[in-house]
Formats: structure tokens, sequence, C-alpha cells
């Protein structure tokens, strides 16, 4: 999987003719020492892209007979063990026939507005492959991805242009920016989803997700596997049962892969 040929295009569409940004370093770094120091579940490991590397944490499946791994890419200004939500996701799906690797997705500088990860979309995308090769190696055949707000932005561009070797789509409160051109382009990736994407919201969520539901199911219509699912009651940050939305995840994981395996 190349990602290279479109850095150029995404950068000049999104920032209109601005240069594209890396990833903050030395953020990841802090990060990545505070998780060296707390980590109780799983391990770290470290992955390279594009000559640079960067944090993961690997948790392997409790089941035997388990095959399958989650790429976990979490929310704007986050990390891979980022509360309550992806912390939550990385440590019960193994109990369920998921491995887990969550990944450090890249970071702009403190403060910055979402607008500004847009450019680190082809980056975030080859890190995603990164993580795919990971769990490949270490046996998974059964590949999904899950992301978590601008995570989730990350998943669906990186698999909008391949989907190969991916079973699944998970996009937790998928933002979908009011600005014209990033609506559409955002859509547009939604459009080139052909493999099973599950799309879950709160009803009290940021304004870019819960105004864009009806905008991602029609942009989804043409895929048979596209669910959406509206969670009563909770905003972006699912302070109220994120248990619940875990649970929602692994049992369409589970039918997923069951109707794949028929």
């Amino acid at each position: 999987m190349r990602f290279t040929p479109v850095v150029f295009t995404l950068c000049f569409a999104y920032l209109l003719g601005s240069v594209c940004w890396a990833s903050d370093e030395k953020r990841e770094a802090d990060f990545a020492d505070g998780i060296g120091k707390t980590l109780t579940v799983g391990k770290t490991v470290w992955l390279e892209s594009e000559g640079r590397k960067f944090l993961g944490l690997y948790t392997e499946t409790e089941k035997v007979s388990g095959n399958g791994a989650a790429i976990i890419l979490h929310d704007i200004d986050g990390h891979p063990d980022q509360q309550q939500l992806v912390n939550r996701l990385r440590v019960l799906l193994p109990e369920h026939n998921w491995s887990t690797l969550s990944l450090q997705m890249p970071l702009r500088e403190a403060g910055a507005e979402q607008e500004e990860y847009y450019a680190l979309l082809p980056e975030a995308a080859a890190r995603i492959q990164a993580g795919i090769s990971y769990v490949n190696g270490n046996g998974a055949t059964n590949v999904v991805v899950i992301g978590y707000g601008i995570g989730g932005l990350m998943g669906i561009y990186a698999l909008s242009e391949r989907g190969a070797n991916i079973k699944a789509l998970v996009a937790i409160s998928l933002p979908v920016p009011a600005t014209d051109n990033k609506m559409a382009q955002t859509l547009d990736f939604i459009k080139k989803i052909k493999i099973p994407m599950l799309d879950i919201y709160g009803s009290l969520d940021i304004a870019d997700v819960a105004g864009s539901a009806r905008e991602r199911r029609l942009a989804a219509k043409e895929n048979s596997g596209y669910r959406q699912v509206k969670i009563d009651d909770e905003g972006h940050a699912y302070l109220h049962d994120e248990g619940l939305l875990v649970k929602r995840v692994y049992s369409w994981l589970g039918a997923v892969a069951a109707a794949a395996a028929q």
C-alpha cells in the first residue's frame, strides 16, 4: 500500500496551497514517556513509517483461537491510552477475541484547531499501514480499524484509498466539517468505503458530528455493510457509559466476522 502520490493533492485540497505539516515529535515523546511510567495492561511497541518511529500499545487477546486484531486511532490531541474511551477499547476488546494495537497518531501543537490536522492525514495513513503490518506479523488475519473523532477521519481517509486486507471500519464520533469543500471531501472518503462500516455517534455530540449524521448516511448509501448507531444522552466524550459503546463495537465486529466466515 502506497500513499505518497496523494500527499500533494490532499495538502492543496484542504489547505489551499499551504505546505504540509509534520507531527509534533516533542508532544509525542512526552506522551510516550508518561504512558511508559503508568502502563499496566499491554506492552509498548515502537513502529516506523516514513523514517520516523512512533508508539503503539499492543494488547494480545485472551482467547486461544483469536486471530482478529483491531487497530485503534485516538481523537484530536490524544495518545494511544487516551481516557476513557480509547483505553477501554484497547483493554476490553482482547477479552472478546480481538487483540488491539492502539497507535500514536500524528499531532499538531497543543491548542491546534481540528482543521489544522487535515494536512496530517497522509502521515496518519502511513502509520496505519505500519500498524497493519505489525499485527499481520503477529498472526492476525482478520484486521479491523477503529477510529475515534479525528482518528475516525484518519481511518476513512486511509481506507478510502486502499481497503485491502481490512475487514471492517468503526468510526466513533466521526466529524464532517461544516465548511463546504472540507465536507465534500470527507463525504467522498465515506463514499469510497466498500467494507462493512459502523458509524457511532452521541445524540449530544459536537456539531460537526451530530449535525452531519444524515449526510454521512447518504454518502454511505451504496455500502450494504454500513450501519449508523446513535447513542442517546451521550456527548463526544461518552462519559456516562463507555462500556455500552464498547459492547456495541465488539458485538458488531463479532457479527461481521461471523458473516465473513460463512
